[in-house]
């Protein structure tokens, strides 16, 4: 943790002269998106060794007036993919826009699933990539619902179906709850409005991996203010306070108005780098069981 946070400083100041965008034409060595390949591709990709399937899941939910609905989604793109491309033995499958939620006729901007449909879409995906001839599938997500719940009960059901095959399946948690919960803690420290949903957190990233592609309305950041925000470590719209004014009921919670790229850059990174560490560290202690077996 302490390492982390002496490292953020470092990331602000490199984000704050440059943003290299992630979306650039892919040479072939760096195919590693399942839609965007062919299927000799992804044959030849798994033959190379690229047996890891990553199983991200986005969501389209309302993001606040400044935010498009298609956020989760659209960060999880990048994630998985960049994410994919530090492992170097992965391939990220398409991402899936839905996620648990409901939907709202005052903040139109939701489209959920339950729990339940979650767990079989996931169990499905899973089957299927198993079929394709991955060895390993890791579920992962960008959105809070049906976390850590679903992910963890999908995860340890379809191990225990194929472990005995020599394939495993893994939820790897840590891009989302750690990751967020760290850097939710770092912009408190450092004075940051408190914020969740819709928030500093969301709204930076977006504005750094897609400030110049639409996804943020950046003329409504100046006034991105929303409910009172829950506590920190309580990533939720939270409980109304009976003393405070009236809601606004916009769709954020808290103050995103001092949302940045160079902020996003940091919150995107911190969240590579936990997913990176924690997939690694599931298939390294795979390696070593099997070597005692």
């Amino acid at each position: 943790m302490h390492r982390l946070f002496a490292t953020i400083p470092v990331l602000m100041l490199s984000a704050a002269t440059a943003f290299a965008q992630p979306s650039k034409p892919a040479a072939k060595k760096d195919l590693v998106e399942f839609e965007m390949m062919t299927w000799p591709e992804v044959k030849a990709a798994l033959a190379a060794g690229k047996t890891t399937a990553l199983v991200y899941t986005g969501g389209t939910e309302q993001r606040g007036p400044q935010n498009v609905n298609g956020g989760h989604t659209l960060m999880g793109r990048e994630i998985v993919r960049t994410i994919a491309l530090r492992l170097g033995n992965a391939i990220a499958m398409p991402v899936l826009p839905y996620t648990p939620n409901n939907a709202s006729a005052d903040l139109p901007g939701t489209i959920g699933l339950t729990p339940e449909i979650l767990a079989t879409i996931l169990e499905r995906i899973t089957e299927q990539t198993m079929a394709t001839g991955f060895k390993n599938v890791i579920v992962m997500g960008d959105h809070g619902g049906g976390q850590p719940a679903t992910y963890a009960e999908v995860a340890k059901k379809m191990d225990a179906k194929y472990a005995p095959e020599g394939k495993h399946v893994y939820f790897c948690d840590e891009v989302y709850a750690k990751a967020q919960g760290d850097f939710d803690k770092w912009l408190t420290d450092h004075g940051y409005p408190s914020s969740s949903h819709a928030g500093i957190p969301d709204t930076s990233t977006m504005l750094y991996l897609g400030g110049d592609k639409g996804w943020v309305r950046k003329e409504l950041i100046a006034t991105a203010e929303g409910d009172p925000a829950p506590p920190r470590g309580t990533r939720g719209r939270g409980q109304p306070d009976p003393n405070a004014p009236p809601r606004k009921n916009n769709g954020i919670t808290g103050d995103a108005r001092k949302s940045t790229a160079a902020l996003g850059k940091m919150a995107f990174d911190i969240k590579i780098d936990y997913a990176v560490k924690q997939i690694q560290g599931f298939l390294a202690n795979q390696t070593k069981t099997t070597a005692q077996q």
